[in-house]
């Protein structure tokens, strides 16, 4: 039976990460927990380790991901030399984890060590990458990390120039958290077919990447903010969305193929949402994002908003352009499919399903000569 898309298709046994019932977890840890508690350095121990850190191991981590942040020098005076501001920031992304390997000894090696050591690499740089992207096609001067901060802090340190307050720095690492894996994902099943092959990190990582870029899995949180502006302001919502609905068109940021009472990560990041925009001065976003959640669900009875509705008004309030909610998104979920990847790699087998024929049967050769 052939199954579109493979939806509902159970194609591996995985220990990372579970969606049961409307419930997403790591490692068996609840979504809610984990964005209330923990650091993102945290969940990307728990989930390549496949338990919690101690101080000493959360520590640890923190110092890695600090030490292997910089970006080589080479990869910085390629970027300045190409049109930035004509680029979709995520082919930069695609493109500059692909350099990374150039400059790794081991990029090819599959040995256990080698690949923790190129996670921890990988997971390191592409947070210092977006950062730096985002200031270079600014005409603004890259700034470097800091080993004094936590990753969620570093990151907006290099983006704007300034460390984050508390609110802000909450805020980022619990978008990191809620993004950093959610099960066999398109993206983290690309990363798993590519590895499956016995390819190396850094191609399973562009793979990945490849996948996100897409519109239909990665930039649904970019659309929302582009929606959000179009409206404009609060006594706009009503009449934008009823045409909406009453064309048929598409809503960004809601329903999920995967959940159906509505997503789990999504109250985390509104109470984030509400939060920073108070403190901003830009409550509109705010006000207009429940607006349209509260139409829809009067309207469309079963159509919740999903981890990328509240996000987009999150990263909007941190200072962060819409075009680079999808890179940011990449950041995250990084540490998710170097854990698949890994995962793959431990008790590997090629992924190679088959196809339901449908083209033409028992053609009967022509010589060239003899076609009309």
């Amino acid at each position: 039976m052939v199954v579109k898309g493979l939806e509902g298709v159970v194609a591996t046994q995985s220990s990372i990460s579970s969606i049961i019932d409307d419930t997403l977890t790591y490692v068996g840890y609840g979504i809610d927990e984990l964005a209330q508690f923990c650091s993102f350095e945290e969940v990307v121990y728990l989930l390549w380790h496949q338990r919690l850190p101690n101080k000493q191991e959360l520590e640890e981590i923190r110092k890695e991901l600090a030490l292997n942040a910089s970006i080589p020098s080479n990869i910085i005076h390629y970027l300045k030399g190409i049109p930035l501001n004509k680029i979709n920031p995520m082919a930069v992304v695609r493109t500059g984890v692909s350099l990374f390997s150039f400059y790794d000894k081991d990029a090819d090696s599959l040995d256990k060590e080698a690949l923790y050591v190129k996670s921890l690499k990988v997971q390191a740089k592409i947070s210092t990458l977006v950062a730096m992207f985002s200031r270079l096609r600014k005409g603004l001067d890259p700034i470097a990390p800091r080993k004094d901060l936590g990753f969620a802090a570093n990151f907006l340190y290099m983006l704007n120039g300034r460390v984050p307050n508390e609110i802000e720095e909450e805020a980022f690492n619990k978008a990191l958290v809620l993004h950093a894996d959610h099960e066999l994902n398109a993206s983290t099943f690309t990363a798993r077919v590519c590895v499956g092959t016995l390819s190396d990190v850094y191609s399973g990582m562009t793979a990945a990447i490849g996948a996100l870029k897409g519109p239909l899995h990665g930039g649904a949180n970019e659309n929302v903010m582009k929606m959000l502006m179009e409206i404009g302001e609060l006594d706009n919502v009503e009449s934008y969305i009823l045409e909406k609905l009453e064309k048929k068109e598409k809503i960004m940021g809601f329903g999920h193929r995967v959940y159906q009472q509505g997503d789990p990560r999504t109250k985390h990041l509104k109470d984030m949402s509400r939060r920073l925009c108070d403190i901003t001065g830009n409550q509109k976003w705010y006000e207009m994002s429940v607006k349209v959640e509260e139409l829809l669900a009067e309207k469309k009875k079963n159509l919740p908003p999903n981890v990328d509705f509240y996000s987009a008004t999150v990263y909007h309030s941190l200072g962060i352009d819409s075009d680079l909610f999808t890179p940011i998104f990449a950041v995250a979920r990084t540490s998710g499919w170097l854990a698949h990847i890994m995962e793959q790699y431990e008790n590997n087998r090629l992924i190679r399903p088959r196809a339901d024929y449908t083209g033409p049967d028992k053609q009967v050769y022509v010589p060239l000569e003899q076609r009309d």
